[in-house]
């Protein structure tokens, strides 16, 4: 008895020993993370942090001084341009190496090295959409070119300075979580991040539903429900703009396919409207300072830490204050003692699908202009944990790497012909972006700001600028020639017609300098009226976020930053300004009852603000879900149209102008629905679907409290997230926080002789929960407000806001 007991003692001390050693599922070794010497323990942070530290790293050419102020942004001053970017990498690698990692990860298609085979999916789809392809075409034209290298190889060694000194204890946490060590970065990395940005602001697509669609429902009624240009619109080149100053390329013509003979098997990641960005700049005439004031808050998906990365570099040449993407050098969105600029997504047509037509299963050829062609093929080779690699064949046509494989479809014949569609992506084209970004941080005058621009791609974005002189907006890219509506729908891959033909000339990208009406704006609306000769794009976001910001800046006089801070912040519903008279119109408060007339009234005397304190915000913003749903998901009820309805705008027209439509019958029931019944059935379900939510009508029924909001970490840890906030606005609102989706930095920059700069964005300086700058910044962003950015002239300027200071130098 006692040696069974002693027995089953060892064995299970053993297990446990075992067990604290060994990776179980999702939960690492307990042992090592737990380990005092080197577990999560070592990931705590002080809020007092050193006030000194002098680093001797291998690399450096001369001396760099680094200050740090009350919210650790560093402040980089080197003696030259190579030091410069290499501490740059060191210190982002230093904040924020695991982001870099994971995220670098995402985009070649290699998280399941490191996640296990839950994500081959993810890591599958990233290779077919030829993400490593186009990154490796990005970096050998980088490469190319002498100062973009030595500023890729400058901050590829200091972020790998950084790796090198680390031992276990010192990883960031994520990396203890998931048990894996970081590795060295390579330069290639630098374009997975500039990749990964171009699939979120121009990855989603909607061309096999609109493929259906025209098929459920033919040319007619699909160009009816999705025109060309919305009903309303305000957009960023001012209407009546001539475009007398370049001569038009001729228009590619149509191709002549048959679009029923199509297929519809996949289902790619859809476009997604309500998220948005804005920028704009005010000119000096309209001021208090008499110089332009710019203002940018490009809006994203918000994580913890943030996508941006403050920064100030300062070097022989060059001064720049702003924010970064963590993986690639320069500073992306900010300013100098000279210009300052801005970014948000175009949202072009630069992304679409072909259908291929292969000789047989083998797909060895393809057939394009009436002959058959061969193909080219790629293996990639996933890395998963635990399991043996997965090895996948990708078959590239000329368009582009064949994404979906299809089961054979059936000719005219008795044979079977295999088809497949290939992505043709602007992603996968060679680009140095990096260079209008280094052309922007040094650049001194509008003419800086154009050349800069000839070597931006993609994602294609509205560049607005504004110096002491001048402002300036730019819906500029590498933009395809096409043909009207090309890539609305799957293209014939085996016609010629269909293929894009060329680029639109730098020269001919819609632009305006100092317009007459004294200000330049965009919020992701159409680029222009329908008089630009060429085609960008048949579908833009709303025009709600541009049109109040249009309004505002039309009136404005005497500006200031706080008018900029004011105006990034509003919440005024244009909307609920357009519709909502419409809707109050159906309602008879004499047949509602209790609660419903509690709504009711509560609509009606809303200031069509979507603030947190806001009951009629939420009355309202579920109203329209709910009559939106109800008018168009009967008719697309069909899996393979995908939820991809009529657009808002296309709604709101259908409302306002068309209330005896078809389309507000329900076809699913026996009665004949007109626009007063679908609009009291709404108001029914939202008030019932708020009472679910909030119970009985009071406070609860607050828009802040209805929608929450929750900044997710990167690691998807609970425990490292905001945790849930109330916030103002919506996603037609300027201040557009919408589904975790909102301003990822707001900055504002007044020129003038003395450049000051002011921004903030939701979480802080560090990656590491553990820091006291994991979220410092939070609150005030939250609030609304901004803070001024310490923008120093010399590494020996005094302010009182320089909290520490690093001196690297050479060993």
């Amino acid at each position: 008895m006692k040696f069974t007991k002693a027995f089953i003692s060892i064995f299970l001390t053993l297990l446990l020993i075992w067990a604290l050693q060994t990776k179980l599922g999702v939960v690492p070794p307990l042992g090592k993370f737990l380990s005092p010497a080197d577990g999560f323990w070592q990931n705590a942070e002080s809020k007092n942090i050193l006030l000194t530290r002098d680093l001797k790293l291998k690399g450096l050419q001369g001396k760099v001084t680094i200050k740090f102020d009350e919210n650790h942004i560093p402040h980089i001053f080197a003696e030259n341009k190579h030091d410069l970017y290499f501490a740059q990498g060191y210190m982002t690698a230093t904040d924020r190496l695991w982001q870099m990692d994971i995220q670098t990860r995402q985009a070649a298609g290699r998280l399941a090295e490191v996640i296990g085979p839950k994500v081959l999916d993810i890591d599958r789809y990233h290779r077919r959409m030829g993400m490593v392809y186009g990154a490796e075409k990005t970096i050998k034209a980088m490469m190319a070119d002498p100062v973009i290298r030595e500023m890729i190889l400058a901050y590829t060694d200091g972020i790998n300075s950084y790796i090198h000194q680390l031992s276990p204890r010192d990883y960031p946490i994520e990396f203890k979580l998931l048990n894996y060590a970081p590795e060295d970065w390579k330069p290639v990395n630098c374009a997975f991040l500039l990749k990964l940005m171009s699939e979120t602001l121009a990855g989603g697509s909607n061309e096999f539903a609109m493929t259906n669609i025209l098929r459920k429902f033919g040319p007619a009624t699909t160009n009816d429900l999705f025109p060309d240009y919305p009903m309303h619109e305000d957009p960023i080149i001012p209407v009546g703009t001539k475009w007398d100053y370049f001569k038009p390329l001729p228009i590619p013509q149509p191709s002549a396919h048959f679009l029923a003979s199509m297929t519809d098997s996949a289902n790619t990641r859809p476009r997604v409207e309500g998220i948005g960005s804005n920028n704009w700049a005010v000119a000096g005439s309209k001021t208090a300072s008499g110089y332009p004031i710019l203002a940018n808050d490009p809006h994203l998906n918000l994580t913890l830490p943030s996508i941006w990365y403050q920064i100030q570099l300062s070097a022989p040449g060059i001064n720049v204050y702003g924010v970064s993407l963590p993986g690639a050098p320069c500073v992306i969105l900010g300013f100098n003692n000279n210009i300052s600029w801005g970014i948000t997504n175009v949202d072009a047509d630069v992304l679409d699908w072909y259908q291929e037509k292969f000789r047989d299963a083998k797909m060895d050829e393809y057939w394009y202009n009436n002959q058959w062609n061969k193909t080219t093929r790629r293996i990639e080779k996933i890395d998963v944990l635990g399991q043996k690699p997965v090895y996948d064949t990708v078959v590239y046509t000329h368009h582009g790497p064949v994404v979906y494989q299809n089961d054979v479809q059936k000719s005219d014949g008795a044979d079977f012909v295999p088809v497949g569609h290939s992505l043709r992506w602007i992603a996968h084209e060679p680009s140095n972006e990096l260079m209008a970004m280094y052309l922007l941080n040094t650049g001194k005058n509008y003419d800086d700001y154009r050349k800069a621009l000839t070597f931006f791609s993609a994602p294609a974005s509205n560049f607005v600028f504004a110096s002491k002189d001048d402002i300036a907006i730019t819906p500029n890219g590498k933009y395809p020639l096409k043909y009207k509506d090309q890539g609305k729908f799957i293209l014939d891959g085996t016609d010629p017609a269909d293929d894009w033909h060329g680029w639109i000339p730098f020269e001919h990208d819609p632009t305006v300098k100092n317009p007459p009406r004294g200000f330049v704006s965009s919020a992701n609306q159409s680029s222009t009226d329908p008089t630009y000769p060429y085609y960008i794009d048949w579908s833009f976001a709303s025009y709600e976020r541009g049109k109040r910001i249009n309004d505002r800046l039309s009136v404005m006089t005497k500006a200031t930053v706080d008018s900029m801070r004011i105006l990034q912040t509003d919440v005024y519903s244009i909307r609920a300004q357009d519709i909502l008279p419409a809707m109050l119109k159906y309602i008879d408060p004499t047949k509602l009852d209790a609660t419903q007339l509690f709504a009711y009234h509560e609509v009606i005397k809303w200031n069509k603000n979507v603030s947190a304190n806001s009951i009629g915000a939420t009355v309202f913003g579920d109203w329209w879900s709910q009559l939106y749903n109800a008018i168009w998901a009967d008719d697309f009820a069909d899996k393979n149209l995908q939820n991809n309805f009529p657009s808002m705008d296309r709604t709101e027209r259908l409302l306002l102008k068309e209330p005896g439509s078809k389309w507000f019958d329900d076809i699913r029931t026996p009665a004949k629905e007109t626009a007063s019944d679908i609009v009291n059935r709404a108001f029914a379900a939202a008030v019932k679907e708020i009472t679910s939510r909030c119970r009985k009508p009071g406070a609860n029924w607050r828009w802040g409290k209805y929608k929450k909001m929750d900044i997710a970490s990167l690691s998807r840890q609970p425990a490292f997230s905001s945790g849930n906030f109330e916030s103002d606005g919506t996603g037609s609102t300027v201040n557009a926080l919408n589904d975790n989706h909102g301003p990822s930095w707001r900055m504002v920059v007044q020129m003038g002789p003395k450049v000051k700069g002011y921004g903030i964005f939701p979480g802080g300086e560090s990656g590491n929960p553990g820091s006291f700058f994991y979220n410092d910044m939070f609150k005030t962003w939250n609030e609304g407000k901004l803070k001024e950015l310490l923008f120093m002239q010399s590494a020996s300027e005094q302010s009182p806001r320089i909290k520490s200071t690093y001196t690297l130098t050479g060993k």
